[in-house]
């Protein structure tokens, strides 16, 4: 489920006790937000998150057995 508010400029969301989201600005269709939280909070854009799950699942998928043996190689073992 999903809470869908409407805002306004310069009215703002508060997410328990510490985050605050502000439209900063709307111009041609596009909402700018600003995000006020505390600095261990990580604050990501969604579809960025997105490509590097996807690049880390693609890479996980692949394995290049000359690469693993001069891995081993380099570390000394057999």
């Amino acid at each position: 489920m999903v809470l869908v508010l409407a805002r306004k400029l310069d009215e703002s969301i508060v997410i328990g006790d510490n985050i605050i989201v502000k439209v900063v600005s709307v111009e041609n269709g596009v909402v700018k937000l600003g995000i006020d939280a505390p600095q261990e909070i990580s604050i990501m854009r969604n579809e960025l998150l997105e490509q590097v799950k996807e690049q880390n699942l693609s890479a996980a998928g692949k394995t290049d057995v000359a690469e693993l043996t001069e891995l081993r190689k380099i570390l000394g073992k057999k």
